[in-house]
């Protein structure tokens, strides 16, 4: 089971251990890295993202969807944050994350407003829902909803292209 509790035991363990092996008679190589942000494998490369934050890479823009739906968008309280969601892992406002009624978790989806010029953010379904509304179709993460510039209004019209 994740806990934040333990997130920090770890990262005050890797602190720890990084500052013993730099004091060993090992010593520490010229150039650090800081902990919380380790050195990817070269073998891992992080597809090309179309714009900062948007969590769509250039294929996601330019593929064409199995399914479209379209309907209203909400978004998730912050006080949520840390619950649990349908698939198992802890609700994280920060992520580009939404909830669905049908979508397999782990679907990639593509959101965009359909009343306003703002560019489209994809997302990935982890959790069930929405099931107040009506019309409401996709729950999305605070930070999917600020990409959208929905904040204000709560809930918007969307178009969901489904990968």
């Amino acid at each position: 089971m994740f806990s934040w509790h333990g997130l920090t035991v770890m990262k005050r363990f890797r602190q720890t251990l990084v500052t013993v092996l730099c004091v060993s008679p090992w010593g520490c190589a010229s150039e650090t890295v800081p902990v919380d942000h380790p050195v990817p494998h070269a073998a891992v490369v992080a597809p090309k993202r179309h714009e900062a934050g948007s969590g769509c890479s250039d294929e996601e823009l330019r593929r064409t969807a199995k399914q479209v739906l379209r309907g209203s968008a909400s978004y998730y309280a912050n006080s949520l944050a840390g619950n649990p969601t349908a698939s198992g892992g802890p609700y994280d406002p920060r992520a580009l994350s939404a909830a669905h009624r049908t979508l397999p978790f782990g679907t990639r989806v593509r959101v965009t407003r359909t009343d306003a010029e703002v560019a489209p953010v994809c997302v990935t379904v982890n959790d069930r829902g929405p099931y107040a509304g009506r019309g409401r179709i996709i729950d999305l993460s605070r930070r999917a909803a600020e990409h959208l510039q929905m904040l204000g209004e709560g809930v918007v019209p969307v178009r969901v292209d489904v990968f």
